[in-house]
């Protein structure tokens, strides 16, 4: 075994940003040609270096792109899946949720907490209904509110008085518990924790946590330790369909998805656990973080990738070249890669398998599986005909449909194996479709999506023809946390540096959470090795062991104790990457303005409706900038601001004529719109916020 060294922190005075100029401009081979961006600077593929700037747009109000402030519901001040979907669903916000924490910007982050609120605030109990019964509005009549889930069981999706606690798409008479939802919620909140470090927050939802960990681990089997489990419990759901008895019925089965995603689960509770020194607790996950992870083998197929099943009876179902049950499994496979759920030998052989089967990404996006499912309990044994058709068709909906939640877990999965091209083309698909505002979900017709199912003129969800969904997220907020892979420990954070080969530098301006300290990163890019590292202009030490524990010389460890406050990063790669060539050009219309639209705002122009409503919010900035504890609420009317502005500035720019769908002027002037409502919206949760504390 190859010894394994690390660079780790020593103690620095704060540097200051010139410090991080003169590294770029002393360094052998300093290119005086430069991308100068809004959220980054960098030297090299212009290209790749406008997708991360304008990936980092998606995720502040501005005029190029969707934001996420275009999620917000004020009545709830939270996101809303949107789209005409009034929830917040796990399966559809876990992508974007998990690939943004690291460097979403209040007051996003907090929103991001309470939209997961709304599920762990509804837990099932074993003995409360989905929906409480609340005077003033309709009772309880639904059989999908009327489900009373086991104690621990998170759900499909959520509001602040309701959770349908199984999936509620599809023949609920059949489903099971939402095992593999459960635990994807698990995964995101204790990435939070891990990224925000808060006491206060970790007492409060640890207690949750273990008792959704206990609602997964009665449907564990001693035999063999996996997780027997009835149709529709996958994250994508109702996709998984047990297995079929000899009676017609469909009974349990093993399913990867919730081996996979628990066991990810468990490594973040084990670090929590260490963080607060519970000894008991640490005992207890690290056995249950062995079995499962030993048990993964009897999930895979010969050629080392995930099944989707295994039946009782050990037939496994997603082998590709088997008569039945033929296919490849696409979601699992990117999660257990993305989530490092597995070791980089069985994460390249996952790789290889996509991308030697090009039918499971026939336009650029991942696929659920391909070809066609043959084990759905609506269709079993076939893949086409009666049963299989409408949103059930292969590659419309959960079979074969391309899901942007997924497909961010699947960037990550890219810049694991160090694959760009394949990132950049994935990106780039995806913001033709955001300039397009057809952020749709899921993308129909395997991907291409040429008249959709949802939200096209004549379907059932068709509204003004703009969609901004909250699965569409994932793909620039993986864009960006791919490039440095975050990996939160109880005492550390691990960065793998993951900057595309054809960047030389790369600085970013947004700065990284770790506990209430702040991380602005820059690299020198010579490859996939760590050559050394600069804390605000202190060179660090390298191969020091931490306890029987190293790290390879691919990864730079932060210490939080040992962490400045505002930590300037400075990292130099070497060892050359493999020459890079991406074929799509960039889609530069609109393109992200780097001049603050508030130098050439003129609230005046403002409709009348808006006037009264920004300069509240602009006497308000004001007072709320004073007051150190209110720094979420500061930014939140700072962005709200930014809004508003952002809708004035859109009026003006020129969409293009489209890059998949045309953009006619009743089109344009919906973007508009969604503009203005979006502004308007974020004034009305300020209003809310203000009565709630008066």
């Amino acid at each position: 075994m190859a010894k394994k060294q690390g660079v780790h922190l020593r103690s620095a005075k704060a540097g200051r940003w010139c410090a991080i100029l003169v590294f770029f401009l002393v360094l052998p081979g300093f290119s005086t040609e430069h991308y100068t961006g809004k959220y980054i600077d960098g030297e090299g593929d212009a290209r790749f270096l406008k997708l991360i700037d304008e990936s980092f747009a998606f995720f502040h109000p501005n005029a190029a792109v969707p934001n996420v402030s275009m999620l917000y519901e004020p009545k709830w001040d939270t996101f809303l899946e949107s789209g005409g979907w009034n929830a917040w669903w796990i399966q559809n916000g876990y992508g974007f949720s998990y690939s943004a924490t690291p460097f979403i910007q209040e007051p996003w982050f907090s929103l991001l907490q309470r939209s997961w609120d709304l599920l762990w605030n509804n837990q099932g109990d074993g003995r409360r209904a989905g929906r409480i019964d609340v005077p003033g509005k309709p009772a309880n009549t639904s059989a999908l509110y009327a489900l009373v889930a086991p104690d621990g069981s998170l759900g499909d999706c959520a509001g602040p008085e309701e959770i349908i606690y199984k999936q509620g798409d599809g023949d609920v008479s059949v489903h099971d518990w939402f095992y593999e939802a459960t635990a994807a919620g698990l995964v995101m909140q204790a990435e939070i924790l891990l990224a925000n470090r808060d006491p206060e927050a970790i007492r409060h939802y640890l207690p949750k946590m273990e008792r959704a960990c206990n609602f997964i681990e009665k449907a564990r089997d001693p035999k063999n330790n996996l997780f027997l489990v009835g149709p529709a419990c996958n994250l994508l759901a109702p996709s998984y369909g047990g297995v079929k008895m000899a009676d017609g019925k469909f009974g349990k089965g093993y399913l990867a998805g919730v081996s996979v995603t628990y066991l990810a689960a468990i490594d973040r509770m084990l670090e929590i656990y260490r963080m607060t020194g519970n000894t008991e607790m640490i005992a207890l996950f690290e056995k249950r973080q062995a079995i499962t992870r030993k048990s993964l083998s009897l999930l895979q197929a010969p050629a080392g990738y995930f099944v989707k099943s295994v039946e009782p009876g050990g037939i496994k179902h997603g082998v590709l070249g088997q008569k039945e049950y033929g296919y490849l499994e696409g979601v699992v496979n990117a999660d257990a890669v993305a989530l490092r759920v597995v070791d980089d030998q069985t994460a390249d052989k996952i790789y290889k398998q996509i991308a030697a089967f090009p039918d499971i990404r026939p336009f650029d996006f991942l696929l659920t599986n391909a070809p066609g499912l043959d084990d759905t309990y609506w269709s079993w044994g076939k893949t086409s005909g009666p049963g299989m058709d409408g949103i059930k068709e292969f590659g419309c909906w959960v079979n074969g449909g391309a899901w942007t939640t997924v497909e961010g877990r699947a960037i990550l999965m890219y810049y694991r194996m160090g694959k760009f091209e394949d990132v950049y083309r994935s990106a780039i698909r995806a913001m033709k479709w955001s300039k397009d505002f057809r952020m749709d979900q899921p993308f129909t017709q395997g991907g291409e999506n040429t008249k959709n199912n949802w939200y096209d003129e004549g379907q059932w969800l068709h509204g003004d023809g703009v969609a901004v969904m909250a699965d569409n997220f994932a793909i620039p907020a993986a864009t960006i946390r791919g490039l440095f892979d975050y990996d939160y420990r109880a005492d550390r954070l691990i960065l793998r540096p993951r900057i595309p080969g054809s960047i030389t530098q790369y600085l970013q301006k947004e700065p990284v959470r770790f506990g209430d300290k702040k991380i602005w990163l820059t690299c020198r890019n010579g490859g996939p090795f760590v050559k050394a590292v600069r804390i605000n202009g202190e060179e660090l030490k390298r191969g020091e062991k931490h306890g029987d524990e190293g790290v390879s010389r691919s990864e730079v460890v932060l210490y939080y104790d040992k962490l400045p406050q505002e930590a300037k990063v400075e990292i130099i790669m070497e060892g050359g990457w493999e020459k890079l060539g991406f074929s799509s050009a960039y889609p530069e219309i609109p393109a992200l303005t780097t001049v603050k639209a508030d130098k050439k705002f003129r609230a005046e122009s403002l409709p009348d409706s808006m006037q009264k409503p920004y300069s509240v919010l602009y006497q308000a900035e004001k007072t709320l900038a004073k007051d150190p504890a209110a720094v979420v609420n500061h930014a939140f009317v700072v962005e709200a601001l930014a809004s508003f502005r952002a809708y004035q500035e859109r009026k003006t720019v020129d969409p293009g004529p489209g890059y998949f769908r045309v953009i006619d002027q009743k089109r344009r002037e919906n973007m508009v719109k969604l503009y203005a409502r979006t502004a308007m919206a974020q004034y009305r949760g300020f209003e809310k916020r203000n009565e709630k504390h008066s």
